[in-house]
């Protein structure tokens, strides 16, 4: 492959880039706000107008709302985040800057068009309407699965596409967003997860894609990105809770079970490792930082993580 899977996850706890742009970039920053909730914002408020004047409440009576003595609570949590509720919600953002993208710049190296995937012909008219949130879903879903993307290799994904959006100015449209998705899942899959994925011999999902495609979109996804692959922690988190609220402003469907002392006690540890392995990954950086000249440094920063 065109660029080396064999990246340590300290690369992506390591601080910023120190030519900061003038406004942050949510994709770098934590305190900038992501994208993706402005461009469903619309929808949102649409769709509560209209629940409001037909008299339905979407959710009301199968929401479970915690009390005093009972506390519901997902299986999910930052740290360790439920898979198919996480690209349900991804998918979901996905389609929200689809429809409501300010223009249709592109490039042609993500136009469909020019780089097929498959081998049939498509027609025209096929690029002149908007995805639904199932077929954009369906899709990231196979290709999440042959990938075996993690959950919060989605949520990277979703940040990896952002920031390209915003690093290269280019909308995510009919004719790119198939492209972009699959450079930003190959890109989390292989700097996030450290799994080396579209090989010859791998995944038969998009047989008809050549390897020195994927390698020509993987090399302008990097270059569009500044080779900036950095994802600190307080921007996954950023990205993880907008997406949670994202699935809250939309009614998605979250199976929610009551909180008991074991189901307590054993997120509490989840939270203790994972707290365990981020400090061992912020040594290990701090090892290595002296030979890292890409890199200026690492900074420990405090999440809550469950």
């Amino acid at each position: 492959m065109y660029f080396s899977t064999q990246l340590n996850h300290h690369t992506f706890f390591s601080s910023s880039y120190t030519d900061l742009a003038l406004e942050p970039n949510p994709s770098d920053h934590p305190r900038a706000s992501t994208i993706f909730p402005s461009k469903s914002q619309t929808d949102v408020r649409e769709k509560r107008r209209s629940n409001h004047f037909n008299h339905v409440s979407p959710g009301q009576l199968t929401k479970k709302y915690s009390s005093c003595s009972t506390i519901f609570l997902d299986d999910s949590t930052v740290s360790q985040p439920n898979l198919r509720t996480t690209v349900k919600c991804m998918t979901l953002a996905i389609y929200y800057h689809i429809k409501n993208r300010d223009a249709d710049r592109s490039l042609d190296i993500f136009d469909e068009r020019l780089h097929p995937l498959t081998r049939e012909k498509i027609p025209e008219e096929y690029f002149e309407h908007d995805p639904e949130h199932k077929f954009i879903y369906r899709f990231v879903h196979t290709l999440s699965s042959a990938a075996q993307l993690t959950a919060d290799g989605a949520v990277v994904t979703l940040v990896y596409l952002e920031r390209l959006l915003t690093y290269a100015e280019i909308d995510i449209c009919p004719t790119n967003w198939k492209r972009i998705v699959l450079g930003a899942i190959l890109l989390a899959s292989k700097f996030w997860d450290d799994r080396a994925v579209w090989n010859v011999d791998d995944c038969q999902i998009l047989k008809d894609v050549t390897v020195e495609d994927m390698n020509e979109m993987e090399r302008h996804f990097l270059e569009l990105l500044q080779f900036n692959i950095n994802v600190p922690f307080s921007v996954y988190a950023k990205y993880y809770f907008d997406l949670r609220s994202l699935a809250d402003d939309n009614n998605l469907n979250v199976l929610v079970t009551p909180l008991s002392k074991e189901r307590a006690q054993n997120l509490e540890a989840i939270s203790r490792l994972c707290d365990d392995k981020y400090k061992d990954v912020c040594r290990a950086a701090m090892r290595r930082s002296v030979s890292a000249d890409n890199f200026i440094g690492i900074r420990r920063s405090n999440a809550i993580l469950s």
